[in-house]
C-alpha cells in the first residue's frame, strides 16, 4: 500500500500517551500504536526509500528497523516516565540506525520536522568534520550557500564559546563559527497538511536532495579516521 499520509489517529494517541504515559494505558491502546503509527510510518519510509533510490541519493533503512522505539531509557534518566511522546526514524548511508549521517522525520502533536546531518558526532568525528571545514573553507562555504537557497541553516543550539583548541588560528577564517558548532544539522519544520497526505514524500524527497551534499561532505570528512592516516593535533 502507498503512504497516504499521518490520519487524526497519530495524534490522538501520541496526545493520549502525552496524558496517560503509563504502562497499564499503553498496554490497554498498543493497538491503536501499532495501527494509526507505526502502520503509516512504515508506509511513508519504504515510499521514501524507493524515491531516493530513483535518485541515487545514499540514504536507506528498513522501516520495521528504521523507526525508534517508544519505550524510553530511564535507565540514567531523571523523568522516569515510560514512553516517548512522538515518533521519529532514521535512514543513512548504509540502512543501519546507527550510523553516522542521518536523514531523520519526527512526528509529533508539538510539530513535526524533517532534519538531517550529523547529530552526535563523537569526539574524534567531531575533529574530522572540523579539519574537513578548516582545509577546505570555500568547499563548506559553497555548501553552507546551497543550504541557505533552500531556507536551511546549520542548528546554532549547541555551540563552543571559544575555538576549539586545535583550531585557534582559525578564528578570523569566515568559517570560524562553523568550527565552534559541536553538532552540524540542518531541520525543516512540517505543516499539518503536508504531513496528513501523500505530499509528505515529495518534501521528505526533496529535504534529502537538498542536504546530500551536507551529508556527503560529513562522510568524507570521516574517511580520515582511519587509524594508518596522521591527523592533525
Amino acid at each position: 500500500m502507498p503512504f497516504t499520509g499521518f490520519p487524526p489517529a497519530t495524534f490522538a494517541f501520541l496526545r493520549g500517551l502525552a496524558a496517560n504515559n503509563n504502562r497499564d494505558w499503553f498496554a490497554a491502546n498498543k493497538s491503536s500504536y501499532e495501527r494509526a503509527v507505526l502502520a503509516p510510518f512504515h508506509l511513508l519510509l519504504a515510499d521514501i526509500v524507493t524515491e531516493l533510490a530513483k535518485r541515487g541519493i545514499p540514504l536507506s533503512g528498513d522501516p520495521k528497523k528504521a523507526i525508534f522505539r517508544v519505550y524510553r531509557d530511564v535507565r540514567f534518566s531523571k523523568e522516569k516516565l515510560p514512553y516517548k511522546t512522538h515518533a521519529g526514524a532514521v535512514l543513512t548511508r548504509d540502512g543501519i540506525k546507527g550510523a553516522s549521517g542521518v536523514f531523520y522525520v519526527h512526528i509529533d502533536p508539538e510539530g513535526c520536522f524533517l532534519a538531517a546531518g550529523f547529530h552526535n558526532p563523537d569526539r574524534e568525528q567531531l575533529a574530522a568534520i572540523r579539519e574537513a571545514i578548516y582545509v577546505a573553507p570555500d568547499k563548506f562555504q559553497t555548501l553552507r550557500a546551497d543550504l541557505a537557497d533552500a531556507g536551511l541553516t546549520l542548528d546554532t543550539s549547541e555551540v563552543l564559546g571559544r575555538m576549539p583548541r586545535d583550531f585557534q588560528d582559525a578564528a578570523d577564517l569566515p568559517v570560524a563559527d562553523a568550527l565552534r558548532l559541536k553538532r552540524f544539522i540542518v531541520r525543516r519544520p512540517l505543516r499539518p497538511e503536508t504531513v496528513a497526505g501523500p505530499a509528505l514524500i515529495r518534501e521528505a524527497v526533496t529535504f534529502a536532495e537538498e542536504t546530500v551534499a551536507l551529508l556527503r561532505f560529513g562522510w568524507q570528512a570521516l574517511t580520515v579516521l582511519d587509524p594508518t592516516i596522521p591527523r592533525r593535533g
